[in-house]
């Protein structure tokens, strides 16, 4: 479940992040074989846009595929993934020829694999390698191979590399949906938290949650109370104009309390009288106050977050 949650967060958040760069197809079959290519990125040619997407905007100036992974693809898969690129190489050939056209070698796609990890012996093995004019953790195989793989946990932590370090797992992952949650293009924030709240619900209504479903489910709960919160306000302003407000207020307070509740029950099982309590303490705080308290629930023992809301 969680992978397959991942797969559909990745192509909607990469889609999303692409779409004033160029023409984005997810999903794309490749006619050899029914094997789909999660994402293939056509740069706008005629009207280049400026971008503040940094790694990823420097990746896609020339056509290329992204397949993105929850968990590091082994050998084989990295070799499918090999295979799909130049299976796509040979139809875009194919077609130029019956244009009577000649392909030039700068118009073949480029393939990026991002995968939140990788071994030293993974890379060796394809004879990966770093590049002086870019990022560590960006490796490339052979050039006329066309493929890079990027360890996303290698990737220096700042602004250029956030939107790619969104997508690792584990602490990296964390600390970038942190990050995500305070950017200032507040229009293109917006549609990626909402894109993350997506994500998480799709884990959470899963019956069958293992603990790394748990631990993403905390990662994503910022990003997951920051829209829910500003969907909130919204609703808000839209009460006072038609005279809604009261219900408004009282339908999201409901469902703010539900959501922390659940985030509790996680970290400590069944609710008691103490953690009840706890749970109307926290919905009074304020966002940043109550976003980083959840940030860092994981890292509370239940002594400790009991100290921080004593009985009044």
């Amino acid at each position: 479940m969680t992978r397959e949650a991942h797969d559909q967060f990745a192509k909607e958040y990469l889609e999303e992040l692409l779409k004033p760069l160029g023409q984005v197809d997810i999903s794309k079959d490749v006619k050899s074989e029914v094997r789909e290519i999660d994402i293939w990125f056509v740069p706008n040619q005629s009207k280049p846009v400026t971008s503040d997407l940094g790694l990823l905007a420097k990746m896609a100036v020339t056509s290329c595929l992204f397949e993105p992974f929850r968990n590091p693809p082994n050998e084989m898969t990295i070799r499918s993934c090999m295979s799909k690129l130049y299976s796509l190489h040979e139809e875009l050939f194919r077609q130029a020829k019956r244009e009577n056209r000649r392909l030039m070698e700068t118009e073949f796609p480029v393939l990026w694999i991002l995968t939140p990890t990788c071994s030293k012996n993974k890379l060796d093995g394809f004879r990966a390698t770093l590049k002086d004019d870019w990022e560590t953790g960006v490796y490339f195989l052979g050039e006329s191979h066309k493929t890079a793989i990027v360890a996303i946990n290698q990737l220096p932590k700042n602004q250029d590399t956030l939107w790619l370090r969104v997508l690792g797992n584990g602490e990296t992952q964390k600390q970038a949906v942190q990050e995500l949650i305070t950017v200032s293009t507040e229009n293109q924030r917006n549609y990626l938290l909402e894109i993350l709240a997506s994500w998480r619900k799709n884990i959470e209504i899963n019956t069958n949650i293992n603990d790394e479903d748990r631990e993403l489910i905390m990662t994503l709960s910022p990003a997951y109370l920051k829209q829910r919160e500003e969907w909130r306000q919204e609703g808000l302003q839209t009460g006072l104009q038609t005279g809604l407000q009261k219900g408004l207020q009282t339908g999201r307070q409901e469902e703010l309390r539900l959501i922390v509740g659940s985030l509790l029950t996680a970290r400590f099982g069944n609710l008691d009288e103490e953690l009840l309590a706890v749970v109307t303490s926290i919905m009074e705080l304020s966002l940043t106050e109550r976003t980083d308290l959840l940030l860092n629930l994981s890292q509370l023992s239940r002594e400790e977050l009991l100290a921080k809301f004593p009985i009044k």
